[in-house]
């Protein structure tokens, strides 16, 4: 029974330090996510802005760019999936995973070869361990994403589309990342990007409006060549910020679950070690009490 006590004592033990450890993981989480989710917000705006620019151009000019061309017979499709660099995160990344998973079997379905590019040690990981081909991965920023990093993400993928005879020549550019609801909710979304669509745009002029006259500086085509790539890598960065802010959301909430496991075995081993330490000592009391008796005996027979 001793050897039990000395067992459960060491679970105890053991199971505390653990409990310090995920509650200073969620802490960590806990003072990081306000600033993601400022950083998200502070970007919502300029994304908006954007895509009313993109939006003017595409609706008060007639120019044909190859970033908002739609392929009569599109055959190969570039799928960026957003996940985390770290664990720990409950099913964040397998969310994020899921989802890219059924817009692969939506787009196969269809008849379309797909080239997958990753951002995040845990999605490389799984395509890795399962010998899927990955095209191009980046690490190192999920949980504090960079303008730089989305500008390169951006970049490759632009690349991609816009070259017809390479051997990455692409049709179409999707993305596949969680967006943050609230610190309760976070969705996995995925978004056609190329061939440009406007998802955010607003709403179309009636009729009877009188719509504005814009004129374009140089030209549209120019306006369109320096806006098109720069909106592509906007909408990159923000996928990325609301990205961040639901990893750690999601790993602030799962650290508190662990947290609150731990507090739970800790009360059970204790209550356990409670259990064998009274029941050692009651036994070693019977063993006490039934010497005792035994020598009374002795003695009363020998008498």
């Amino acid at each position: 029974m001793a050897v039990s006590l000395r067992e459960y004592r060491a679970r105890i033990k053991s199971t505390e330090s653990m409990k310090k450890i995920t509650r200073a993981m969620e802490l960590i989480a806990a003072s990081r996510i306000i600033k993601a989710q400022q950083r998200a917000q502070s970007a919502a705006p300029y994304a908006r802005e954007l895509t009313r620019a993109v939006s003017a151009v595409a609706t008060y000019s007639n120019v044909d760019h190859p970033l908002t061309r739609e392929p009569e017979n599109p055959q190969r499709v570039a799928m960026l999936i957003v996940t985390s660099d770290r664990g720990l995160a409950g099913a964040y990344s397998s969310s994020v995973l899921k989802e890219a998973e059924r817009l692969a079997e939506k787009l196969r379905g269809e008849g379309k070869e797909i080239d997958v590019y990753l951002c995040g040690r845990k999605g490389e990981a799984y395509y890795r361990f399962r010998g899927r081909p990955v095209v191009r991965a980046w690490t190192g920023f999920s949980d504090q994403p960079s303008y730089d990093a989305a500008l390169e993400v951006g970049s490759t993928l632009i690349d991609a589309f816009l070259d017809e005879d390479g051997e990455h020549a692409v049709d179409e550019v999707h993305v596949v990342y969680t967006r943050f609801r609230s610190m309760l909710t976070q969705e996995p979304t995925a978004v056609r990007l190329l061939p440009l669509e406007v998802v955010e745009g607003e709403e179309r002029p009636a009729s009877d409006d009188v719509l504005p006259l814009y004129e374009f500086e140089p030209s549209a085509e120019a306006v369109l060549d320096n806006l098109l790539p720069q909106y592509v890598q906007s909408r990159i960065f923000f996928a990325f910020l609301q990205a961040a802010a639901s990893e750690l959301a999601a790993r602030q909430k799962a650290m508190k679950s662990a947290t609150d496991n731990a507090d739970e075995l800790i009360k059970k081993y204790t209550r356990i070690a409670n259990q064998a330490r009274q029941a050692g000592i009651t036994q070693e009391i019977s063993e006490i009490v039934g010497g005792v008796n035994a020598l009374a005996d002795a003695q009363a027979g020998s008498e």
